[in-house]
């Protein structure tokens, strides 16, 4: 059975210092996070694209928490597929070394660059200023979060031209060892746009929801609970309908909200927490 063409553009890259791998990819390509995108925390992260071959994800990762370098498992992967001219795969170890491949077969323009921490590539695009973007944003948003430069990169390459056919799907996936939900997953971010006119600033737009919920406060800007801000609390609690103890009250509206990854008691608050209750 044949492969689905995945035209598209994507990076993989990682943040050793925040301990975290991810990729982000845009395609005229339905639900394209389904196919391209795969990385393990500590492990490493690949995308596989243009005549896609979607067991490059779980081996490249199986081969990547081996211990093979990122060259490596581009090596072992595409001289074992009879199909690997009309492939592209970009992998990034969990050193944070790249890789890309490019088959001379894959549909013009296509190509890749591979730098410290990222690999960068695209097939049936406008042009090779596309993949120049996501490199070059990659590499000058060091010290932002990891997301937010994948995100970034997504932005600049469309900017840039993008997919010669266009745009229809976006997906951004970042992993950190116990940095999801609760601690018990290692998927802080996993967020896809499957059909839209503009993919890439609706994934923005989930980000944003995403962060909202689950995103982390530093306690030192977390509000103290005084008398007067726990009369307000009781107050605006009380006229959405949660009514008695304050904390019961509190936690039960929070969880109501999805926002109870943002409370710990309310001895103090997480000023996210605190607007979205005064905006009710």
């Amino acid at each position: 059975m044949a492969e689905p063409v995945v035209a598209t553009y994507s990076i993989v890259a990682c943040d050793l210092e925040a301990g975290q791998w991810g990729v982000a990819t845009q395609s005229k390509f339905l639900a394209v996070g389904s196919l391209v995108p795969w990385a393990e925390a500590e492990v490493g992260a690949v995308a596989t694209q243009a005549w896609a071959n979607p067991r490059y994800g779980p081996d490249g990762l199986a081969l990547l928490r081996q211990g093979l370098s990122a060259q490596e498992v581009v090596e072992r992967l595409t001289s074992a597929d009879e199909g690997r001219e009309h492939r592209q795969l970009g992998v990034v170890d969990a050193r944070g070394e790249g890789a890309t491949f490019t088959g001379s077969q894959c549909y013009d323009w296509a190509g890749g660059l591979a730098g410290p921490g990222f690999a960068v590539q695209g097939n049936i695009l406008v042009s090779g200023e596309t993949v120049d973007a996501l490199a070059t944003t990659f590499e000058g948003s060091a010290g932002k979060p990891l997301a937010e430069r994948l995100l970034a990169c997504l932005a600049a390459a469309q900017a840039a031209g993008g997919d010669s056919r266009g745009q229809q799907s976006a997906a951004l996936l970042v992993v950190d060892r116990g940095g999801g939900y609760g601690g018990m997953t290692d998927v802080a971010v996993d967020l896809r746009v499957d059909d839209h006119e503009r993919p890439i600033p609706e994934l923005e737009r989930l980000y944003g929801l995403h962060q909202a919920i689950f995103g982390k406060t530093p306690p030192e800007q977390w509000i103290e609970v005084d008398d007067e801000l726990a009369a307000e609390l009781r107050e605006r609690l009380g006229r959405l309908g949660y009514d008695g103890e304050l904390e019961s009250a509190f936690t039960r509206w929070a969880g109501n909200e999805n926002l109870e990854e943002r409370v710990k008691g309310v001895a103090r608050i997480d000023p996210v927490v605190l607007e979205e209750l005064r905006s009710r």
